[in-house]
């Protein structure tokens, strides 16, 4: 492929050639050409060397393909714990977010796992997940560049001596993003779901659990390349739930939450019902219950400003 195609398709592939000295004015020759004109003394200088270079290329390339080329996952009934067949075949498009409900213990970590995993039938549960309405390649299921699903667990600790900044800088370089103004609407959109603002210069191993989740979720909308995104109770991490949906489901991600939280259920276009290891139902939200959700929402604000008051030493007597 000459520069002047991989210009318009792969932008920062360039960025990253210009590291290494290539000029983007040579459009007659091929990106084969670019990597041999380099030269051993360059890459001394810059503490990398050719197979560090084609890593690079080759997580570039993946990544970018991964972003566009990703549309629709569909989940294929398996089994319940008594072997009773899932009767579904339930097919999710970027933009959607799809809530997962039960009982503790009912399997809902299970389902999230099937799809993380990417199961072919090889789990308990014998479920299928396909992409794009066919099989995902080996690839796609087992390479460490090319995650196709990205997760945010219940638990989540750093153990990094570095500040915010300084990580989401790290992350957003090894996506190959050098135009790092993305490291300001990260921050700042963190901030709209934590409950107590922080900086670019706090020490991520200071963030509580709800900053250390609301960082997650905002990294994860603007720098994950995963099209899919898979959520494990965030109601009990002290953030805005219902703008961290909104948020990741602006940037075109393919969301599925594990939740006890009936304002998230309600969030989501629809719930899947999980009962004793398998998916009993599929329910649509439908308008009466939208219209409830809205109920809830002025009651939880009323709660959110009660807990606020109390935090900031105020009364609420005249509540």
């Amino acid at each position: 492929m000459p520069l002047s195609e991989i210009k318009k398709a792969y932008p920062n592939v360039m960025r990253l050639l210009h590291e290494y000295g290539v000029s983007a004015d040579r459009d007659d020759i091929t990106l084969a050409n670019c990597i041999d004109l380099i030269g051993e003394e360059v890459l001394h200088d810059l503490g990398s060397n050719r197979q560090h270079l084609m890593d690079s290329l080759y997580a570039l390339l993946a990544n970018r393909n991964l972003d566009v080329g990703i549309h629709s996952l569909t989940i294929l009934g398996g089994r319940n714990k008594e072997g009773i067949a899932e009767n579904v075949s339930l097919t999710l498009v970027r933009g959607s977010i799809t809530s997962i409900v039960g009982p503790t213990g009912s399997g809902k970590s299970r389902l999230l796992a099937d799809i993380e995993w990417m199961a072919q039938g090889d789990t308990p549960t014998g479920r299928r997940i396909l992409i794009n309405d066919t099989p995902p390649s080996p690839e796609d299921r087992f390479s460490l560049e090319r995650r196709l699903v990205a997760q945010l667990s219940q638990n989540m600790n750093f153990v990094m001596d570095a500040t915010v900044g300084e990580f989401i800088r790290m992350h957003a370089e090894s996506r190959g993003r050098h135009d790092l103004t993305v490291v300001d609407a990260i921050i700042d959109h963190a901030n709209t779901l934590a409950g107590e603002p922080f900086t670019l210069r706090t020490p991520i191993t200071s963030l509580s659990g709800g900053q250390s989740r609301a960082l997650m979720i905002a990294d994860t909308a603007f720098l994950s390349v995963s099209p899919v995104v898979l959520v494990d109770e965030i109601e009990n991490a002290g953030i805005d739930r219902h703008r961290a949906m909104e948020l990741l489901s602006n940037q075109e991600k393919i969301v599925l939450i594990a939740t006890h939280d009936p304002l998230l259920a309600l969030t989501a276009e629809r719930r899947l019902v999980i009962r004793n290891g398998g998916i009993r139902c599929i329910v649509q939200t439908n308008r009466r219950e939208k219209q409830i959700l809205a109920e809830l929402e002025t009651l939880d604000a009323k709660l959110t400003g009660l807990r606020q008051r109390l935090r900031m030493g105020q009364t609420i007597e005249e509540i």
